[in-house]
């Protein structure tokens, strides 16, 4: 079978082959980045302070809806990618066609809790009395998309785990342009508000879905499915649900830490939740060389278990180190001398400047840790090391939850105690996770049978 779209790393350079993958996604999450920055920006400066809180208010909430799906199509990715460093295309192949099951199932099931739980939830969550009409509009079109959004990330998810980053770039690309076109013109033109930032997002996630499943079943050789692959398989769906639901849980926890985090923000007011969704997306873009380098990391990790070379695998995170090292310093030197400028990107409100202006110095020195977050969870997840995931997230709920309700009452800190809390929370799931992999359990793991 011809390998046209595929990348076997479990030979060559390790940091060549890791930069080769993760730059693409690097260009590709930037671009989705694109989604959330450009509707923060729209929303800012042509809708109002107010709009953008309601925005912001819906951010961790919608993530914990999205959380299910994109979980288990990291659990997929898993399966494929050790099963492809393996050399059993077969049980590739398989593994794909299975997917459909697994996604079509939950992203059915999670759109409608999100239409149907956005008001209630949003209200137990304190959201501000002049904000909630809108956050619960954005975030009911939101859920009603999250099928798309589970399809598209299966994809890619997919793609990635055999080697193929750039693929997925092309179709973030289209579809960031297509959102940037349909915020202008459902916003400004056609006066839409927060509901117009919501179609276009929604809009073009379902059109990227269907041009990279039409790009996929007729470029990728893994997809070109035999007849007699084509049957719902227990095994392989138990294997894909039983990586996949600790990644989704992981999320899951994360979010709910996030939210939990966003109703204490949000009994400061409206000036103060809009300093902390322009610094959140901000913090989004910032971590995009991380998430892509955690990635990138897990694909290798997953090829490379499959072939049985874990020297390999523990080498490349060695030099995953000194990147994250080195970007995290040129972060804390941009922070520090253009933070001001940043922040009026998003806002003209000065107060709100402000806020955000010295928040963003904050949590700045602790981008080492987040990088190390990103990267020895790629590695993790990569192996297949499903406890891990579980704690990741209890770590971060714990975090989340007991410093934003801690910090904030203490007179000297106040309200910086939201973006303590979340710096504070890099800290420890850093040191969680470095222990985690120091512990070597990750080496013993088994996904697929060599």
């Amino acid at each position: 079978m011809g390998r046209t779209f595929v990348k076997d790393m479990t030979h060559g350079n390790e940091l060549k082959l890791l930069a080769g993958f993760s730059v693409p996604m690097l260009i590709g999450n930037l671009f989705q980045q694109v989604y959330n920055m450009v509707d923060s920006i729209v929303v800012g400066k042509y809708v109002g302070a107010d709009a953008l809180a309601a925005v912001g208010a819906t951010g961790s909430l919608t993530f914990l809806f999205f959380s299910l799906c994109i979980g288990l199509t990291g659990g997929i990715g898993i399966v494929i990618s050790q099963h492809f460093g393996a050399g059993d295309d077969t049980n590739v192949r398989r593994t794909i066609f299975n997917s459909i099951y697994i996604i079509l199932t939950s992203g059915i099931v999670m759109s409608l809790l999100g239409v149907l739980l956005a008001r209630p939830v949003l209200t137990f969550l304190r959201t501000p009395a002049n904000i909630l009409d809108d956050a619960t509009a954005y975030m009911q079109i939101a859920s009603g998309g999250i099928i798309a959004v589970a399809a598209y990330n299966c994809i890619s998810s997919i793609l990635r785990a055999l080697g193929d980053s750039k693929t997925p770039l092309i179709f973030l690309i289209f579809a960031s342009l297509v959102n940037v076109q349909l915020d202008l013109v459902l916003v400004i033109n056609f006066g839409l508000g927060v509901k117009g930032v919501a179609y276009a997002t929604i809009i073009a996630q379902v059109l990227s879905a269907a041009a990279s499943l039409t790009f996929a079943l007729r470029k990728n050789p893994f997809f070109a499915i035999h007849r007699e692959e084509m049957h719902f398989d227990k095994k392989i769906a138990v294997k894909c649900i039983r990586l996949g639901v600790p990644l989704a849980f992981q999320s899951s926890l994360i979010a709910v830490s996030c939210v939990a985090l966003q109703s204490v923000v949000n009994t400061f007011g409206s000036t103060v939740v809009a300093a902390f969704t322009a610094t959140s997306r901000i913090e989004q873009l910032v971590q995009q060389p991380f998430n892509s380098l955690g990635m990138a990391l897990s694909t290798f990790t997953g090829q490379n278990m499959g072939a049985g070379k874990l020297d390999r695998v523990k080498r490349a995170l060695i030099r995953c180190v000194f990147v994250i090292a080195g970007f995290s310093l040129m972060m804390l030197i941009l922070f520090y001398a253009f933070g001001n400028g940043i922040m009026k990107i998003f806002v003209s409100d000065p107060d709100v400047i402000s806020f955000g202006t010295q928040a963003l110095r904050i949590t700045s020195w602790f981008y080492f840790s987040l990088g190390m977050i990103y990267i020895i969870r790629g590695l993790l997840n990569g192996a297949g090391d499903a406890i891990y995931s579980m704690i990741n997230g209890c770590v971060e709920v714990f975090g989340r939850i007991t410093f934003s309700n801690t910090l904030v009452l203490i007179p000297s800190v106040g309200k910086w105690g939201v973006w303590l809390s979340t710096a504070l929370t890099w800290f420890i799931t850093g040191v969680a996770s470095l222990i985690r992999y120091r512990q070597g359990k990750w080496k013993s793991i088994r996904v697929v049978d060599k």
